[in-house]
């Protein structure tokens, strides 16, 4: 059993002034390997990247929450994370494991209940 404390760094999309899109891969791209160095010296015992249609998600996992909030702290973090395509509506930081929790799959339809549908006793002759 895994005992440790996981987070969640979801970036997403954004359009810019010129209505470009500006994509979270790029970010991604641009500020992963420095996000993966500080990880590594600092604690982390994993973390994953996760890409979706909307963006990317980051999951780390450290021993203790302070760790976490350690490197949270750091200087290169904060930047990595100011950085972001949209840093007021694109960027969630939160414990837990991130993004989408699978895909979507919708139910069936329900029979709703009616007196109709109830077995009446056969009748006595």
């Amino acid at each position: 059993m895994d005992a440790a404390d996981w987070w969640s760094i979801e970036v997403m999309d954004a359009e810019n002034a010129e209505h470009a899109e500006v994509s979270a891969a790029a970010w991604r791209d641009a500020y992963g390997q420095v996000l993966a160095e500080s990880l590594v010296t600092n604690g982390a015992t994993r973390w994953e990247w996760y890409p979706h249609s909307w963006g990317v998600v980051l999951e780390v996992a450290f021993p203790a929450e302070e760790s976490w909030w350690r490197w949270r702290s750091l200087p290169g973090t904060c930047a990595a994370l100011d950085a972001v395509p949209d840093p007021l509506a694109g960027l969630l930081v939160h414990r837990g494991h991130g993004g989408a929790s699978g895909s979507y799959v919708p139910r069936g339809p329900r029979i709703a209940p009616a007196a109709d549908r109830v077995e009446l006793p056969e009748p006595s002759v």
